[in-house]
């Protein structure tokens, strides 16, 4: 099966499973397309919570400061 799924399915007469094969190939490139996009999705939520973390630092850093 992985190897259908990566291109080499041979001689296969039976036109069935030559459709199943490109029904999971769309299906692994669908996945593989969320899978980046929610990557992409998570690194930005991260810097923003850094960048969050940050400012709240300097914050509480400024009302620790003796006046």
């Amino acid at each position: 099966m992985a190897k259908a799924l990566f291109g080499h399915i041979g001689n296969v007469a039976d036109g069935r499973l030559r459709d199943e094969v490109v029904r999971l190939r769309g299906s692994v490139r669908t996945l593989e397309f969320e899978v980046a996009r929610l990557r992409a999705e998570n690194d930005r939520l991260a810097a923003e919570l850094s960048d969050r973390d940050s400012e709240l630092s300097r914050v509480a850093e400024l009302e620790h400061q003796p006046v």
